[in-house]
């Protein structure tokens, strides 16, 4: 999107919410950090004059997009959501649906297993009430801190192949995975690692956004820019 906007000679800011250490640069201009709840968000917005709104952020991230659309509805300013497609259950997928993060811990409720917690780093401390089982982490950054169950830890940033996330479960020795359906290309090697290894999948749901226009390609987010 980043790109796009760029060639097109646009004027545009990249905002980073600021939870890794070192973003990937963007060839747009680049903020970091949280703007202060949604009247920090309105008063960035006619601040800045900006004209434009394109929610680009994780399907998981329900407040800022929630902050956004509130944001863009009390100021007046246009929005438009690029959002990936959720991934679909395929032949063979061993899923288990699950509401949000909470549920995902009561579903490994059980027996100790070796659990690949494919979250991010931002509620694994949630999963400290199933402490039975022995974790693999794939972070894009090292903890600060020490973690609050046993745990694996690999430092990686995506996007991931099939078959390098199928040999990092068979050397973890995975049992099952634990997973928010974010969607896309960029992660989706780790689903069809399970799949290939008949592995379950607790499958984290999206959260609900407030309604918004959305649409699921970058071409589409310039022709609305440039309508």
């Amino acid at each position: 999107m980043a790109q796009a906007i760029a060639k097109a000679g646009l004027s545009g800011v990249y905002s980073y919410a600021g939870r890794t250490e070192a973003p990937m640069g963007q060839p747009i201009h680049m903020r970091v950090g949280g703007f202060g709840g949604l009247a920090g968000l309105c008063a960035y917005l006619q601040a800045e004059g900006i004209t434009h709104v394109i929610d680009a952020t994780h399907p998981f991230a329900a407040q800022m997009s929630s902050n956004a659309v509130a944001a863009c509805a009390a100021t007046g300013t246009p929005l438009i959501a690029l959002e990936r497609a959720p991934w679909m259950p395929g032949e063979g997928d061993r899923w288990t649906h699950v509401a949000d993060i909470q549920a995902a811990v009561a579903a490994l409720a059980g027996p100790p297993q070796r659990v690949f917690l494919a979250i991010g780093r931002q509620h694994i401390d949630a999963f400290a009430a199933q402490p039975q089982h022995r974790y693999l982490l794939r972070l894009v950054d090292e903890p600060t801190g020490p973690l609050p169950f046993p745990a694996e830890v690999v430092l990686a940033r995506g996007p991931f192949d099939v078959a390098g996330d199928t040999a990092l479960m068979r050397d973890h020795g995975t049992d099952v995975i634990v997973a928010k359906n974010a969607g896309g290309k960029g992660a989706v090697a780790k689903i069809a690692a399970a799949r290939a290894l008949g592995l379950p999948v607790v499958m984290i749901d999206r959260p609900v956004i407030p309604p918004r226009p959305v649409v699921q390609g970058v071409a589409a987010v310039m022709a609305w820019l440039n309508g």
